[in-house]
């Protein structure tokens, strides 16, 4: 079964992207800062989309009361985000070190442009740290109360390890 971001999510992804890449062009410290923040938010944007992102395209059948026993194999993502939520949290400060030197340059350079970026991206990490990783890793849980699935079974269950493996190696 193939999970899709929420459309909005999706997008808010994607607006970010371009500042980014046009601010890392710019000459001193401001492209400097810039560059070193888009080395740290490709890979964590890339797990985002590819992990903790997905699980979230069930809520609107969920809330509706649509289940299918296909909806199962979102326990390897759900299940990779539990184990992972930590590392993406503290990649969320790793940002949010770049984003504090992206926005004290765009100061200095005057680019109040840059200055509003980081303040959207902040807002953004923390919206997800708050209520887009718990949301999705309660996609899971909820998910294997309704279908009657046990933890253990989770990650070794039957099928499931293959789709795991295969989520894994896409990260990589």
């Amino acid at each position: 079964m193939k999970f899709q971001i929420p459309a909005p999510l999706a997008n808010e992804h994607q607006a970010l992207r371009p500042f980014l890449l046009v601010a890392s062009k710019e000459a001193g410290a401001l492209g400097a800062a810039a560059q070193r923040l888009e080395r740290l938010l490709q890979p964590h944007m890339h797990k985002e989309e590819n992990f903790a992102l997905p699980p979230l395209g069930l809520l609107a059948d969920i809330a509706r009361g649509r289940l299918d026993p296909e909806m199962a194999e979102v326990f390897a993502y759900t299940d990779w985000l539990k184990e992972h939520v930590a590392d993406m949290r503290a990649e969320h400060r790793m940002l949010a070190a770049a984003l504090e030197e992206v926005a004290h340059a765009a100061r200095n350079a005057g680019a109040l442009e840059c200055v509003q970026y980081a303040e959207k991206l902040t807002s953004h990490m923390r919206l997800e740290e708050e209520v887009l990783y718990p949301a999705a890793i309660l996609v899971g849980e909820y998910l294997a109360l309704k279908l009657g699935r046990k933890t253990a079974e989770r990650t070794q269950g039957p099928g499931n390890s293959a789709l795991y493996d295969s989520v894994e190696r896409h990260l990589e």
